[in-house]
């Protein structure tokens, strides 16, 4: 599989390091400073386009790599609301979408854990639902893609909660979110339904990079032949995980 890496900071050299090791070529690396080489001819090269880069960058650049026909897998998070617009371009070119706010095998199982723990709330008012999310300085969002992902599992299961907000933000009926960047974390995302008798927490913590680069690598295999819009609940049904 031939990949073009669109973003190359310090997730993009981890999934070039991930994709060699399992026998795969990175043939084009797009950053700020080469703009001139993001065009339709370099991308034809590759197989398979895997963009990590800004949310406000990557609504033009996931339309780019589907309008030269290339699946594309994004991690980059921020931009839920423009997703349409892409899901309608990579039908429009019948070529293969995934985007995800996580990549993590064991957050995507976290996921499936959380869900199943919100559905168990639901008749246990006693109990109110926090969640905490930590990233390294670097990250631009906040809070996290991954951690309104687990809200939104969350709201779907419980609709007395009156949507989510931002800890300090948050209303009396809202889902609060703390959102804290610190050196060197990765992602660390915990989920708390404290009463006043106890509490339930669930946590993920990833301990490097690899975790994110290997699951976009994967998701990278899974779209090659396909068309349509896909997520890793696909990609991890498709690997037998």
């Amino acid at each position: 599989m031939k990949i073009a890496l669109i973003g190359y900071g310090k997730m993009g050299h981890a999934i070039e390091r991930i994709a060699a090791s399992r026998g795969h070529e990175t043939v084009l690396k797009i950053t700020s400073s080469n703009q001139e080489d993001f065009f339709e001819k370099n991308l034809r090269t590759a197989d398979v386009a895997i963009e990590f880069t800004r949310p406000e960058a990557a609504l033009a650049n996931v339309l780019r790599c589907l309008d030269a026909h290339l699946p594309v897998v994004c991690g980059t998070t921020g931009w839920n609301e423009l997703l349409p617009l892409a899901n309608a371009r990579a039908n429009e070119r019948n070529t293969a979408f995934l985007q995800a706010s996580n990549f993590s095998i064991g957050v995507n199982i976290f996921f499936e854990i959380n869900r199943r723990l919100a559905q168990l709330m639901q008749g246990q008012p006693s109990y109110q639902v926090h969640l905490e999310e930590v990233h390294h300085l670097q990250k631009k969002d906040k809070p996290s893609g991954t951690a309104i992902s687990l809200a939104e599992q969350i709201l779907k299961e419980n609709p007395n909660i009156q949507g989510w907000a931002l800890a300090e933000q948050a209303g009396p009926h809202q889902l609060p979110i703390t959102a804290l960047r610190e050196e060197g974390v990765p992602g660390t995302h915990k989920v708390s339904w404290a009463s006043e008798v106890d509490t339930i927490d669930i946590t993920h913590t990833a301990h490097s990079r690899d975790g994110f680069a290997l699951g976009a690598v994967l998701a990278a295999e899974f779209l090659i032949g396909k068309s349509g819009i896909f997520h890793m609940k696909d990609v991890l049904a498709g690997s037998g995980v």
